[in-house]
């Protein structure tokens, strides 16, 4: 799995964990829901600010969005 798809599956399963639709974090993290979900299907490179911002509405420290999965 490169770093674009590990990311864009954290970032689902982060923003699943908070119950949160599309729509709700990409306007608390102030994009348009169709740029969040272009990151989700890892179709777009995240910077490091929209890392920062989709980090503090989600409230995770933003190395969650790069964790591989457990038992790797």
């Amino acid at each position: 799995m490169d770093l674009r798809e590990l990311f864009a599956t954290n970032l689902r399963r982060l923003r699943h964990d908070k119950g949160l639709s599309q729509d709700e974090l990409a306007c608390d993290a102030e994009m348009s829901r169709s740029y969040l979900a272009q990151l989700e299907t890892g179709k777009y490179h995240a910077s490091l600010k929209i890392i920062g911002r989709l980090a503090d509405v989600l409230e995770v420290d933003p190395v969650e969005f790069l964790k591989g999965p457990a038992g790797r």
